[in-house]
């Protein structure tokens, strides 16, 4: 009799439905809030989306989850990178394997622009934050891929033209990895912030050496765990975890 409960809580602890996908919390730092959600990429289904199967660009997290399979979910999304006015990615992007877009490695205007710019990479295992002239240099084979700029933390040092006393604020989202790939934490800020003031939170607070900005103003989350799904803009590419099937 006494073998039953535990048994039973045994059996609770072990099936994969207790499981999160996806932690996402709520946190302070040096006076501001921030949202970070973090993915283990090695056992998790993190993937990026922009087109549905009508070839036509998604734009929104009600449409990722309309092209999911009967019993997945979406348990985690956001904004991925810089888009034309059309919503095709600024830079290179890929998806499921296939080339949308091409490398862009030279200077030009804007934030993409403003460089070192870099990759976010998804690859068999592990996700990473890579710069750039690094990623044309070693040509790493993504399954995913998208390039934003510009690069807030570079092998431990912030953007070298990042200003402390900048006075441009804006609600920033962004990724940033850690050194061996298993973890990719995704912040959002929830108030307007600098770009030194986001990029300290990548490097001090959540400890990854190499950490990429995403956008600015158009910033968006989808959080279910924390009952948080932002509407507004159409997005371009967004990156999102998918659970169940």
């Amino acid at each position: 009799m006494i073998l039953l409960p535990l048994l039973l809580v045994a059996a609770a602890l072990l099936t994969p439905q207790a499981a999160s996908a996806v932690t996402c919390r709520d946190l302070s730092f040096e006076g501001t809030s921030y949202t970070v959600c973090e993915v283990a990429p090695a056992s998790e289904d993190l993937r990026l989306f922009l087109r549905g199967d009508d070839g036509e660009i998604l734009g929104q997290f009600t449409d990722i989850s309309r092209t999911l399979d009967s019993g997945q979910t979406l348990a985690f999304a956001m904004n991925a990178g810089m888009y034309h006015p059309d919503r095709r990615p600024v830079g290179y992007y890929v998806e499921n394997g296939q080339r949308e877009t091409r490398l862009l490695t030279s200077a030009s205007s804007g934030n993409f622009g403003l460089l070192p710019n870099g990759v976010f990479c998804i690859r068999d295992g592990r996700a990473d934050v890579i710069e750039t002239l690094r990623f044309a240099d070693t040509a790493p084979g993504c399954t995913y891929a998208t390039q934003s700029g510009p690069m807030l933390v570079i092998d431990g040092a912030l953007h070298p033209r990042f200003l402390p006393d900048s006075t441009s604020r804006h609600t920033r989202n962004g990724v940033g990895t850690s050194a061996d790939g298993k973890r990719a934490l995704f912040a959002i800020s929830n108030t307007p912030v600098t770009f030194y003031q986001f990029a300290r939170l990548f490097r001090d607070r959540l400890n990854t050496p190499n950490a990429l900005y995403f956008d600015g103003r158009i910033s968006r989350l989808h959080a279910p765990q924390l009952n948080r799904s932002d509407s507004g803009f159409w997005m371009g590419p967004i990156v999102g975890v998918v659970s169940g099937n």
